[in-house]
């Protein structure tokens, strides 16, 4: 307002808003500024990078979470674990591809028995079940 900055010389510091706040984000934007800077990736890193890449960051792990949240319902468990980290990420197309490379300790393998291994009777009803399912 009308000469505010003398008004509180020496004053209360007006409350600090953080940036994540500002972008409406959980994820830190500071922090992951100062790792952009810090790793070296390039000479200079725009205002709207750290920003942009939290954003990115916060929706990948909101959608792991949210899908092994619902493995681990399905589970009856209330807690999420590696299993069911697993399950959410390979049963998921686009998580699957990009995740291709990676391991989860103590995650296990997606439950799967190729037909060709089952009875003759069991094996004819899986086909038919694999035909409805395409």
């Amino acid at each position: 307002g009308e000469g505010g900055e003398m008004a509180r010389k020496g004053g209360e510091r007006k409350k600090a808003v953080t940036r994540s706040t500002k972008a409406g984000l959980q994820f830190p934007v500071g922090r992951i500024g100062r790792f952009l800077k810090k790793g070296r990736y390039a000479q200079r890193v725009g205002s709207g990078a750290p920003v942009y890449l939290a954003a990115v960051l916060e929706y990948l792990a909101a959608e792991v979470l949210e899908l092994a949240g619902n493995a681990a319902k399905d589970n009856k468990k209330t807690r999420i674990v590696p299993r069911h980290l697993l399950l959410a990420i390979r049963n998921d197309q686009e998580l699957g591809k990009l995740l291709a490379g990676v391991t989860i300790a103590h995650g296990g393998v997606l439950p799967n028995i190729n037909p060709v291994l089952l009875p003759k009777k069991a094996a004819a009803d899986a086909e038919e079940e694999a035909a409805a399912d395409e």
